[in-house]
């Protein structure tokens, strides 16, 4: 009786195995055929939301390559800071690409009910300072006015920048956290506006310096390298991030477009399409 059962589970197994490497057979040979409807159906979409300028243009370079994983990179783009998280976490996208792990520190903090997470860094974008008015940081007048961005992240970095620059003294140990009330020397009596990030540019012909994020700047033609009267420099901790849900971070889609964020064929981009207004951060 034994044996025979040894017979059935043998033969059942056999057969199986037969059937199996028919499938596998029949799959190579779908895929393989050319006619695309079945690869259609069964290509994954991912929805990045991104900043037009430089983040929607580096998300363009990898688009083949995912292509070839079956996966199609749809980019999204938003002109403002609050959005692309709020719509990560709604599952309105997968994905965004626009923000430094300050910034996204500081969102989640005000926005606790939101569940993301930092999964790669791909670059810099020094802060500048800019002007239509002074060709030199040194020529900084008294109670000259300086435009910084309104949201507390980029405006604590404009704050730390102006520091650098020699221009103000800012309380001990604020950091990125700075505000305008932490500024405890300022001996050019500078007037400080807060304005959007998006608008900065705009203020340069009310305003004698500015402190601009690069993508706003480059939007409005200016190029950090070249027109900024101070800028920060490789060592910023303001890595841009790709952002995901939490829970997202092993997708397979999400895992293949990080490993075409970090490509030779990015880095080169970078370097060469922003000559220096933007740094690889890998």
């Amino acid at each position: 009786m034994g044996h025979h059962t040894t017979n059935i589970k043998e033969v059942l197994m056999k057969k199986l195995l037969t059937l199996v490497l028919a499938l596998s057979t029949l799959a190579l040979i779908g895929c393989g055929g050319g006619a695309d409807n079945s690869s259609a159906k069964s290509e994954k979409v991912i929805k990045v939301g991104a900043s037009p300028v430089p983040h929607a243009e580096i998300l363009e370079i990898v688009k083949p390559e995912l292509e070839k994983d079956g996966i199609k990179l749809e980019i999204v783009e938003f002109n403002d800071y609050v959005q692309p998280n709020l719509a990560t976490n709604d599952k309105e996208i997968d994905a965004n690409f626009f923000q430094h792990e300050p910034y996204l520190k500081n969102f989640v903090t005000e926005h606790p009910e939101l569940k993301l997470a930092n999964v790669l860094g791909v670059h810099v974008e020094p802060m500048g300072i800019y002007s239509h008015k002074i060709k030199n940081i040194n020529e900084v007048k008294d109670g000259a006015q300086v435009s910084i961005p309104s949201d507390p992240t980029n405006g604590g970095r404009a704050l730390l920048l102006l520091e650098r620059a020699g221009l103000l003294k800012l309380k001990d140990g604020v950091g990125a956290a700075a505000t305008v009330q932490d500024v405890v020397d300022n001996p050019k009596h500078l007037i400080f506006k807060e304005i959007e990030a998006p608008q900065l540019p705009r203020t340069l012909d009310d305003v004698d310096i500015s402190v601009i994020n690069t993508n706003w700047a480059m939007q409005a033609d200016l190029v950090p390298t070249r027109d900024a009267l101070f800028m920060e420099d490789k060592t910023s901790p303001y890595v841009n991030i790709l952002v995901v849900r939490q829970g997202d971070e092993n997708r397979p889609e999400i895992q293949a477009l990080m490993k075409a964020l970090h490509s030779e064929a990015v880095k080169n981009f970078i370097n060469e399409k922003y000559k220096g207004a933007i740094i690889p951060a890998f």
